[in-house]
Protein backbone atom coordinates (compact mmCIF):
# COMPACT_ATOMS: atom_id res chain seq x y z
CA UNK A 1 0.00 0.00 0.00
CA UNK A 2 1.14 3.16 -0.99
CA UNK A 3 0.75 6.89 1.17
CA UNK A 4 0.10 9.95 -0.41
CA UNK A 5 1.46 12.69 1.17
CA UNK A 6 -0.49 16.15 1.14
CA UNK A 7 -0.03 19.41 2.62
CA UNK A 8 -3.73 19.49 2.80
CA UNK A 9 -6.48 17.09 2.27
CA UNK A 10 -10.08 17.87 1.65
CA UNK A 11 -13.13 15.36 1.80
CA UNK A 12 -15.72 15.84 -0.17
CA UNK A 13 -16.37 17.19 -3.63
CA UNK A 14 -19.01 18.98 -3.44
CA UNK A 15 -19.18 22.64 -3.70
CA UNK A 16 -17.99 23.73 -0.19
CA UNK A 17 -15.09 20.94 -0.67
CA UNK A 18 -14.22 21.92 -4.11
CA UNK A 19 -14.17 25.68 -2.91
CA UNK A 20 -12.06 25.38 0.00
CA UNK A 21 -9.82 23.53 -2.28
CA UNK A 22 -9.71 26.40 -4.87
CA UNK A 23 -8.99 28.98 -2.89
CA UNK A 24 -6.21 27.53 -1.06
CA UNK A 25 -4.45 26.64 -3.08
CA UNK A 26 -5.12 29.70 -5.08
CA UNK A 27 -3.28 31.78 -2.30
CA UNK A 28 -0.83 29.28 -1.61
CA UNK A 29 0.66 27.85 -5.03
CA UNK A 30 3.05 26.14 -2.91
CA UNK A 31 0.81 23.68 -1.24
CA UNK A 32 -0.24 20.64 -2.05
CA UNK A 33 -3.96 20.33 -1.63
CA UNK A 34 -6.05 17.42 -3.14
CA UNK A 35 -9.46 16.28 -2.19
CA UNK A 36 -10.73 12.81 -1.94
CA UNK A 37 -14.72 12.12 -2.97
CA UNK A 38 -16.56 9.08 -2.02
CA UNK A 39 -18.96 9.27 -4.88
CA UNK A 40 -17.93 7.34 -8.20
CA UNK A 41 -17.11 9.97 -11.24
CA UNK A 42 -19.81 12.29 -12.91
CA UNK A 43 -22.33 11.34 -9.91
CA UNK A 44 -22.20 15.07 -9.44
CA UNK A 45 -24.04 15.24 -12.65
CA UNK A 46 -27.38 13.75 -11.34
CA UNK A 47 -28.01 16.53 -9.07
CA UNK A 48 -30.81 18.22 -10.30
CA UNK A 49 -31.14 21.16 -7.21
CA UNK A 50 -30.38 24.54 -7.30
CA UNK A 51 -29.29 26.64 -4.76
CA UNK A 52 -29.36 30.48 -3.93
CA UNK A 53 -26.26 31.87 -3.92
CA UNK A 54 -26.00 35.36 -1.75
CA UNK A 55 -23.77 38.69 -3.17
CA UNK A 56 -20.98 37.25 -0.28
CA UNK A 57 -20.77 33.85 -1.68
CA UNK A 58 -21.13 35.07 -4.97
CA UNK A 59 -17.67 37.62 -4.75
CA UNK A 60 -16.21 34.53 -3.03
CA UNK A 61 -16.73 32.62 -6.81
CA UNK A 62 -15.71 35.46 -8.63
CA UNK A 63 -12.66 36.09 -7.02
CA UNK A 64 -12.02 32.32 -7.34
CA UNK A 65 -12.51 33.02 -11.44
CA UNK A 66 -15.41 30.48 -11.10
CA UNK A 67 -18.73 32.58 -11.71
CA UNK A 68 -17.90 33.71 -15.35
CA UNK A 69 -18.38 30.08 -15.59
CA UNK A 70 -21.77 29.69 -13.50
CA UNK A 71 -23.42 33.16 -14.37
CA UNK A 72 -25.13 32.76 -17.64
CA UNK A 73 -27.13 29.70 -16.05
CA UNK A 74 -27.92 32.01 -13.07
CA UNK A 75 -30.90 33.61 -12.29
CA UNK A 76 -31.08 37.00 -10.04
CA UNK A 77 -33.39 37.04 -7.40
CA UNK A 78 -35.26 40.91 -7.92
CA UNK A 79 -37.48 40.58 -5.33
CA UNK A 80 -39.39 38.55 -2.86
CA UNK A 81 -42.81 38.02 -1.14
CA UNK A 82 -43.31 36.20 2.07
CA UNK A 83 -47.03 35.26 2.75
CA UNK A 84 -48.67 33.34 5.51
CA UNK A 85 -51.95 30.89 5.10
CA UNK A 86 -53.65 27.57 4.90
CA UNK A 87 -53.08 25.42 1.93
CA UNK A 88 -56.96 25.74 1.47
CA UNK A 89 -57.24 29.78 1.66
CA UNK A 90 -58.71 31.35 -1.58
CA UNK A 91 -56.49 34.09 -1.28
CA UNK A 92 -52.53 34.66 0.27
CA UNK A 93 -52.10 37.55 1.23
CA UNK A 94 -48.59 39.00 1.27
CA UNK A 95 -47.23 40.31 4.47
CA UNK A 96 -43.48 41.36 3.71
CA UNK A 97 -41.58 42.24 0.56
CA UNK A 98 -38.13 42.43 0.32
CA UNK A 99 -36.42 44.43 -3.00
CA UNK A 100 -33.41 42.02 -3.74
CA UNK A 101 -31.08 44.77 -4.49
CA UNK A 102 -28.27 45.63 -2.35
CA UNK A 103 -25.61 48.95 -2.68
CA UNK A 104 -25.62 50.04 -6.35
CA UNK A 105 -28.56 47.41 -7.44
CA UNK A 106 -26.48 44.64 -6.47
CA UNK A 107 -29.16 41.49 -6.56
CA UNK A 108 -28.73 39.91 -2.90
CA UNK A 109 -28.71 36.23 -4.28
CA UNK A 110 -28.26 34.59 -7.60
CA UNK A 111 -30.42 31.36 -8.03
CA UNK A 112 -28.16 28.72 -9.88
CA UNK A 113 -27.83 24.91 -10.61
CA UNK A 114 -26.05 22.99 -8.10
CA UNK A 115 -24.49 20.60 -11.89
CA UNK A 116 -23.34 24.27 -13.26
CA UNK A 117 -21.43 25.26 -9.65
CA UNK A 118 -19.72 21.92 -8.92
CA UNK A 119 -18.67 21.43 -12.71
CA UNK A 120 -16.88 25.11 -12.68
CA UNK A 121 -15.45 24.68 -9.38
CA UNK A 122 -14.09 21.06 -10.48
CA UNK A 123 -12.81 22.85 -13.91
CA UNK A 124 -11.17 25.41 -11.94
CA UNK A 125 -9.46 22.63 -9.42
CA UNK A 126 -7.96 20.91 -12.80
CA UNK A 127 -6.21 23.92 -14.16
CA UNK A 128 -4.36 25.07 -10.52
CA UNK A 129 -3.58 21.95 -9.97
CA UNK A 130 -6.06 19.85 -7.56
CA UNK A 131 -6.26 16.64 -7.60
CA UNK A 132 -9.81 14.83 -7.46
CA UNK A 133 -9.77 11.29 -6.38
CA UNK A 134 -13.36 9.67 -6.80
CA UNK A 135 -14.96 6.44 -5.73
CA UNK A 136 -12.36 7.26 -2.26
CA UNK A 137 -14.93 6.93 1.01
CA UNK A 138 -12.85 7.61 4.29
CA UNK A 139 -12.77 4.74 6.47
CA UNK A 140 -10.33 5.73 9.14
CA UNK A 141 -8.81 8.74 10.29
CA UNK A 142 -5.21 8.45 12.49
CA UNK A 143 -4.42 11.80 13.98
CA UNK A 144 -0.98 12.29 15.01
CA UNK A 145 1.31 14.71 16.26
CA UNK A 146 2.96 14.86 12.61
CA UNK A 147 -0.24 14.67 10.20
CA UNK A 148 -3.24 13.52 9.46
CA UNK A 149 -3.78 9.73 7.80
CA UNK A 150 -7.07 9.06 6.20
CA UNK A 151 -7.02 5.88 4.54
CA UNK A 152 -9.97 4.55 2.08
CA UNK A 153 -12.58 2.17 1.68
CA UNK A 154 -10.79 0.99 -1.61
CA UNK A 155 -7.18 1.02 -0.02
CA UNK A 156 -5.33 3.68 -0.58
CA UNK A 157 -3.82 6.29 2.07
CA UNK A 158 -3.60 9.56 2.53
CA UNK A 159 -0.89 11.85 4.57
CA UNK A 160 -1.73 15.43 5.42
CA UNK A 161 -0.73 18.52 7.77
CA UNK A 162 -4.30 19.51 7.39
CA UNK A 163 -7.52 17.28 6.69
CA UNK A 164 -10.48 19.11 5.76
CA UNK A 165 -13.91 17.39 6.24
CA UNK A 166 -16.37 18.70 4.54
CA UNK A 167 -18.38 15.14 3.87
CA UNK A 168 -21.55 16.40 4.67
CA UNK A 169 -23.93 16.15 7.24
CA UNK A 170 -23.36 12.55 8.47
CA UNK A 171 -19.45 13.19 8.11
CA UNK A 172 -18.26 10.02 8.68
CA UNK A 173 -14.74 12.30 9.41
CA UNK A 174 -16.63 13.86 12.18
CA UNK A 175 -17.31 10.56 13.57
CA UNK A 176 -14.10 9.17 13.45
CA UNK A 177 -12.49 12.34 15.19
CA UNK A 178 -14.92 11.63 18.20
CA UNK A 179 -16.49 14.94 17.65
CA UNK A 180 -20.28 15.16 18.83
CA UNK A 181 -23.61 16.92 17.46
CA UNK A 182 -26.33 18.66 18.80
CA UNK A 183 -29.05 17.56 16.67
CA UNK A 184 -32.73 18.57 16.60
CA UNK A 185 -35.13 16.42 14.41
CA UNK A 186 -38.31 18.67 13.07
CA UNK A 187 -40.28 15.60 11.42
CA UNK A 188 -40.44 16.99 8.41
CA UNK A 189 -39.08 16.41 4.86
CA UNK A 190 -37.97 18.64 2.48
CA UNK A 191 -39.77 17.89 -1.11
CA UNK A 192 -37.37 19.05 -4.10
CA UNK A 193 -38.07 19.60 -7.80
CA UNK A 194 -38.16 21.74 -10.57
CA UNK A 195 -41.16 23.45 -12.23
CA UNK A 196 -42.31 25.06 -15.79
CA UNK A 197 -44.44 27.59 -15.73
CA UNK A 198 -46.36 29.61 -18.54
CA UNK A 199 -45.75 32.76 -17.24
CA UNK A 200 -42.52 34.77 -16.40
CA UNK A 201 -41.33 34.96 -12.85
CA UNK A 202 -39.49 38.17 -13.28
CA UNK A 203 -36.94 36.96 -10.75
CA UNK A 204 -39.16 36.66 -7.69
CA UNK A 205 -39.14 34.48 -4.95
CA UNK A 206 -41.58 33.61 -2.73
CA UNK A 207 -42.18 31.82 0.43
CA UNK A 208 -44.93 30.89 1.45
CA UNK A 209 -45.63 29.65 5.37
CA UNK A 210 -47.69 26.84 5.57
CA UNK A 211 -49.57 25.04 8.59
CA UNK A 212 -47.05 21.74 7.24
CA UNK A 213 -44.09 24.20 6.57
CA UNK A 214 -42.54 26.93 4.25
CA UNK A 215 -43.34 26.43 0.74
CA UNK A 216 -40.43 28.14 -1.14
CA UNK A 217 -40.54 29.01 -5.27
CA UNK A 218 -37.06 30.35 -6.39
CA UNK A 219 -36.90 31.68 -9.66
CA UNK A 220 -34.54 29.86 -12.35
CA UNK A 221 -33.21 30.94 -15.87
CA UNK A 222 -36.06 30.76 -18.35
CA UNK A 223 -39.67 30.23 -17.25
CA UNK A 224 -38.54 27.46 -14.28
CA UNK A 225 -38.29 27.30 -10.88
CA UNK A 226 -37.10 25.51 -8.33
CA UNK A 227 -39.40 24.41 -5.14
CA UNK A 228 -38.42 23.29 -1.86
CA UNK A 229 -41.62 21.72 -0.64
CA UNK A 230 -41.97 21.04 3.31
CA UNK A 231 -44.27 18.69 4.64
CA UNK A 232 -44.42 16.17 7.50
CA UNK A 233 -42.00 13.58 6.87
CA UNK A 234 -44.89 10.94 5.94
CA UNK A 235 -46.90 13.27 4.05
CA UNK A 236 -43.96 14.17 1.78
CA UNK A 237 -42.82 10.23 1.41
CA UNK A 238 -46.03 9.69 0.25
CA UNK A 239 -45.86 12.39 -2.21
CA UNK A 240 -42.72 11.57 -3.39
CA UNK A 241 -43.95 8.11 -4.26
CA UNK A 242 -47.44 9.34 -5.94
CA UNK A 243 -48.37 9.16 -9.37
CA UNK A 244 -47.57 12.12 -11.53
CA UNK A 245 -51.54 13.57 -11.47
CA UNK A 246 -51.91 12.96 -7.94
CA UNK A 247 -48.68 15.12 -6.72
CA UNK A 248 -49.31 17.66 -9.85
CA UNK A 249 -52.51 18.02 -8.61
CA UNK A 250 -50.84 18.67 -4.55
CA UNK A 251 -48.25 20.87 -5.87
CA UNK A 252 -50.83 22.91 -7.52
CA UNK A 253 -52.48 23.63 -4.77
CA UNK A 254 -50.05 25.05 -3.00
CA UNK A 255 -48.15 26.61 -5.93
CA UNK A 256 -51.41 28.67 -7.53
CA UNK A 257 -52.06 30.02 -10.79
CA UNK A 258 -50.25 33.07 -10.99
CA UNK A 259 -47.45 31.77 -13.50
CA UNK A 260 -49.88 29.52 -15.35
CA UNK A 261 -50.27 25.71 -16.08
CA UNK A 262 -47.36 23.91 -14.21
CA UNK A 263 -45.07 20.75 -15.78
CA UNK A 264 -42.78 18.98 -13.42
CA UNK A 265 -39.42 18.90 -15.06
CA UNK A 266 -36.78 16.56 -13.84
CA UNK A 267 -37.34 14.24 -10.61
CA UNK A 268 -38.19 14.46 -7.69
CA UNK A 269 -36.89 13.65 -3.91
CA UNK A 270 -37.21 14.36 -0.18
CA UNK A 271 -35.01 15.28 2.47
CA UNK A 272 -34.96 14.94 6.03
CA UNK A 273 -34.85 18.16 7.80
CA UNK A 274 -32.96 19.00 10.91
CA UNK A 275 -30.79 21.05 12.88
CA UNK A 276 -27.14 19.40 13.44
CA UNK A 277 -24.61 21.95 15.23
CA UNK A 278 -21.25 20.02 15.69
CA UNK A 279 -19.86 20.79 19.32
CA UNK A 280 -16.18 21.18 17.97
CA UNK A 281 -15.49 22.70 14.16
CA UNK A 282 -11.76 21.82 15.04
CA UNK A 283 -9.50 18.83 16.66
CA UNK A 284 -5.58 19.18 15.82
CA UNK A 285 -4.72 18.60 12.18
CA UNK A 286 -8.86 18.38 11.07
CA UNK A 287 -11.11 21.48 10.21
CA UNK A 288 -14.83 20.87 9.81
CA UNK A 289 -16.52 23.13 6.67
CA UNK A 290 -19.72 22.76 5.52
CA UNK A 291 -22.63 20.61 6.42
CA UNK A 292 -20.00 18.81 8.51
CA UNK A 293 -20.32 21.53 11.08
CA UNK A 294 -23.59 22.34 10.70
CA UNK A 295 -26.70 21.58 8.94
CA UNK A 296 -29.56 23.71 9.15
CA UNK A 297 -33.06 24.33 8.05
CA UNK A 298 -34.07 25.18 4.62
CA UNK A 299 -36.39 27.95 6.07
CA UNK A 300 -33.83 31.02 5.77
CA UNK A 301 -31.72 29.65 2.57
CA UNK A 302 -28.42 29.85 4.08
CA UNK A 303 -27.28 26.59 4.27
CA UNK A 304 -24.80 26.90 1.31
CA UNK A 305 -24.04 30.49 2.14
CA UNK A 306 -22.65 29.20 5.72
CA UNK A 307 -20.80 26.97 3.67
CA UNK A 308 -18.93 29.39 1.51
CA UNK A 309 -18.51 31.10 4.83
CA UNK A 310 -16.56 28.43 6.41
CA UNK A 311 -14.38 28.30 3.02
CA UNK A 312 -13.63 32.00 3.26
CA UNK A 313 -12.32 32.05 7.08
CA UNK A 314 -10.40 28.63 6.63
CA UNK A 315 -8.77 29.63 3.81
CA UNK A 316 -7.56 33.08 5.33
CA UNK A 317 -6.55 31.48 8.38
CA UNK A 318 -4.64 28.61 6.84
CA UNK A 319 -2.96 30.99 4.11
CA UNK A 320 -2.34 33.55 6.76
CA UNK A 321 -0.60 30.82 8.74
CA UNK A 322 1.28 29.19 6.03
CA UNK A 323 2.89 32.64 5.28
CA UNK A 324 3.96 33.36 8.88
CA UNK A 325 5.57 29.49 8.86
CA UNK A 326 2.85 28.23 11.17
CA UNK A 327 1.97 24.71 11.33
CA UNK A 328 -0.88 24.60 9.42
CA UNK A 329 -2.81 22.05 11.39
CA UNK A 330 -1.76 22.96 14.95
CA UNK A 331 -4.63 23.30 17.05
CA UNK A 332 -3.27 26.66 17.99
CA UNK A 333 -4.03 28.06 14.47
CA UNK A 334 -7.39 25.87 13.64
CA UNK A 335 -8.99 27.52 17.13
CA UNK A 336 -8.65 31.13 15.09
CA UNK A 337 -10.98 29.31 12.42
CA UNK A 338 -13.55 28.03 15.34
CA UNK A 339 -13.77 31.11 17.28
CA UNK A 340 -14.44 33.31 13.26
CA UNK A 341 -17.22 30.70 12.20
CA UNK A 342 -18.76 29.69 16.13
CA UNK A 343 -21.34 32.91 16.85
CA UNK A 344 -22.35 32.91 12.64
CA UNK A 345 -23.10 29.30 12.68
CA UNK A 346 -24.86 29.57 15.95
CA UNK A 347 -26.83 32.55 15.69
CA UNK A 348 -27.80 30.92 12.08
CA UNK A 349 -28.93 27.47 13.96
CA UNK A 350 -31.15 29.16 16.87
CA UNK A 351 -32.43 31.92 13.45
CA UNK A 352 -33.88 29.32 11.38
CA UNK A 353 -35.16 26.77 14.48
CA UNK A 354 -37.05 29.77 15.81
CA UNK A 355 -38.64 30.42 12.41
CA UNK A 356 -39.40 26.52 11.40
CA UNK A 357 -41.23 26.56 14.70
CA UNK A 358 -42.99 29.64 14.74
CA UNK A 359 -44.08 29.42 11.18
CA UNK A 360 -44.67 25.50 10.99
CA UNK A 361 -48.42 25.25 12.64
CA UNK A 362 -51.48 25.93 12.49
CA UNK A 363 -52.20 27.78 15.91
CA UNK A 364 -53.94 30.56 15.91
CA UNK A 365 -52.46 33.06 18.64
CA UNK A 366 -49.21 32.27 17.14
CA UNK A 367 -50.39 33.03 13.96
CA UNK A 368 -51.91 36.42 14.94
CA UNK A 369 -48.22 37.36 16.12
CA UNK A 370 -46.42 36.34 13.53
CA UNK A 371 -48.25 38.44 10.74
CA UNK A 372 -48.55 40.87 13.00
CA UNK A 373 -44.49 40.65 13.40
CA UNK A 374 -44.59 40.35 9.33
CA UNK A 375 -46.93 43.00 9.02
CA UNK A 376 -44.77 45.36 11.25
CA UNK A 377 -41.42 44.65 9.61
CA UNK A 378 -42.73 45.49 5.83
CA UNK A 379 -43.54 49.23 7.63
CA UNK A 380 -40.20 49.76 8.62
CA UNK A 381 -37.61 50.26 5.53
CA UNK A 382 -34.47 50.24 7.56
CA UNK A 383 -35.15 46.82 9.31
CA UNK A 384 -35.95 45.43 6.18
CA UNK A 385 -32.93 46.82 4.58
CA UNK A 386 -30.63 44.61 7.81
CA UNK A 387 -32.62 41.71 6.92
CA UNK A 388 -31.76 41.78 3.41
CA UNK A 389 -28.00 43.13 3.70
CA UNK A 390 -27.30 39.78 6.65
CA UNK A 391 -29.10 37.66 3.82
CA UNK A 392 -26.27 38.95 1.13
CA UNK A 393 -23.50 37.45 3.67
CA UNK A 394 -21.18 40.31 2.82
CA UNK A 395 -19.24 40.92 5.83
CA UNK A 396 -17.65 44.34 7.48
CA UNK A 397 -13.93 44.85 7.12
CA UNK A 398 -13.58 42.45 10.07
CA UNK A 399 -14.80 39.46 8.03
CA UNK A 400 -12.97 37.05 5.39
CA UNK A 401 -12.30 38.92 2.48
CA UNK A 402 -12.80 36.54 -0.16
CA UNK A 403 -16.53 37.29 0.80
CA UNK A 404 -15.77 41.06 0.14
CA UNK A 405 -14.24 40.46 -3.07
CA UNK A 406 -11.04 40.64 -2.12
CA UNK A 407 -7.94 38.28 -2.45
CA UNK A 408 -6.00 36.83 0.72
Amino acid sequence: MTTTTLDILVCGGGYVGLSAAVALKLAAPSLDVAVIDAAPPEVWRKDQRASAIAAGARRLLTTLDVWKDIEAETQAINDMIITDSRTSDPVRPVFLTFDGAIEDGEPFAHMAPNVAMVAALRERAAEIGVAIHQSAAASALDISERDARVETADGRTFAAKLVIAADGVKSSLREMAGIKTQRWEYGQSGIVTMVAHERPHNGRAEEHFLPSGPFAILPLSGNRSSLVWTERTEDANRLVAEDDFVFEAELERRFGHHLGALTVEGGRRAFPLGLTLAREFVRPRLALAGDAAHGIHPVAGQGLNLGFRDVAALAETVVEANRLGLDIGSLTVLERYQTWRRFDTVRMGVTSDILTRMFSNDITPLRLIRDFGLGLVDRMPAMKRYFINQAAGIPDASGPRLLRGETI
